[in-house]
């Protein structure tokens, strides 16, 4: 579980809705009990989002970004994680 912080991110957690970078194979079940384990707070909801890779170019060599997998996480009302209160994209 890795946090991403941009300033798409930032207004989303105003609603309570933090963003994690997870390892592909990671279901819904395993993300939520990650993030309230090292975060102690309550998740109400996960939504994932497999993000596809993009081709990318660097002079004649061709080549794709990597996939990767998105966690939408919602936290019950009035919750917040501290870890992402300094933070501000």
């Amino acid at each position: 579980v890795r946090p991403i912080i941009t300033e798409k991110t930032s207004r989303m957690m105003e609603m309570g809705q933090y963003v994690f970078e997870v390892l592909p194979k990671t279901n819904k079940i395993e993300i939520r009990k990650a993030v309230e384990e090292v975060f102690n707070v309550k998740v109400v909801r996960v939504n994932t989002v497999q993000v596809r890779s993009k081709p990318k170019r660097l002079g004649a060599f061709l080549g794709r970004s990597r996939s990767w997998k998105k966690a939408i996480v919602t936290l019950a009302a009035g919750q917040k994680i501290a870890f992402f209160e300094g933070a501000s994209a």
